[in-house]
């Protein structure tokens, strides 16, 4: 029996997954997930099916040898979406003011497909790591000071493996993986260029802590207890998360998600974590999320 994204998969599953594929020819691999979230009641908190979830374990089971998926019916060559840059993310005028000098900080969900593409291209245009999608549970957010568009912020699933991160957790690896979806990353954080106001990314930060909860409750049904999140160490010195409460406890191997490799082949960033509630270790240390 070997785990795929948080699920046992026993050799009845892995035949049952044959099975389907044999007897449904024309089933592609998003119908095929969906089936079997049905099958195996493979559902998030809020209700909703893990299917991207389990189209990601089916992926990597394909890639074991365990099982033959349905061939892909993506066109060949897509390229991943990209922003180029228009007038509506050019530069705006400088702010140079301390925080407090500041209007009132809000974060504000990203809602709509036309604040959705506007996030991307901001990100894609000024993130040194540029946009990249997302995929699972994550939220957006445009912060503003009064009505001044300073940031871009977003969280999203977290890393799936860290050795510096489990062992300052302390958790075992059957309590990981039935409680890894109470670990959001903040995945992207963007000060806009010409904002340069001291303080300001380490309030933005704290304030994000205090809503995330809220706001991730009202969309997924329930609430992260702990919060991750990468910097290059090389790159950044991470001021703004230490400044935030944040703390630095590691670094990663720099192999990335899909390395089968023992080497680093991507920049090694600095593990930083923050605890959304007091007994985050209690609840991540337990047999069920």
């Amino acid at each position: 029996m070997k785990v795929y994204c948080a699920r046992a998969m026993s050799a009845v599953d892995v035949q049952t997954i044959t099975t389907l594929i044999e007897k449904n020819p024309a089933l592609t691999r998003a119908a095929l997930s969906r089936l079997l979230c049905e099958l195996w009641q493979w559902r998030k908190p809020n209700g909703e099916l893990k299917d991207m979830t389990c189209r990601v374990a089916l992926l990597r089971m394909a890639a074991d040898g365990l099982i033959v998926l349905p061939p892909s019916r993506m066109p060949p060559g897509r390229r991943r979406p990209s922003f180029a840059p228009t007038p509506a993310t050019d530069p705006a005028p400088t702010i140079e003011l301390p925080v407090h000098a500041l209007g009132p900080l809000s974060l504000r969900l990203v809602a709509g497909t036309r604040q959705s593409r506007l996030w991307n291209e901001f990100v894609a245009r000024y993130h040194y790591l540029g946009y990249s999608p997302m995929s699972g549970s994550q939220l957006r957010y445009n912060v503003f000071a009064g009505e001044q568009f300073v940031a871009c912020l977003s969280f999203g699933a977290s890393a799936w493996k860290l050795k510096d991160r489990e062992r300052f957790i302390g958790w075992s690896e059957a309590q990981r993986a039935a409680n890894l979806h109470l670990v959001v990353n903040n995945a992207r954080f963007l000060i806009l260029p010409w904002v340069r106001s001291l303080g300001l990314a380490s309030k933005i930060l704290s304030k994000a802590a205090r809503q995330l909860h809220k706001d991730w409750m009202a969309r997924y049904g329930f609430a992260p207890v702990l919060l991750e999140t990468f910097v290059e160490f090389e790159r950044h010195k991470g001021t703004c998360y230490r400044a935030a409460n944040w703390t630095l406890v590691g670094r990663t191997a720099g192999r990335g998600k899909k390395s089968r490799s023992n080497k680093p082949l991507i920049p090694i960033k600095d593990i930083w974590l923050y605890p959304l509630r007091r007994d985050w270790q209690g609840v991540l240390c337990c047999d069920g999320g």
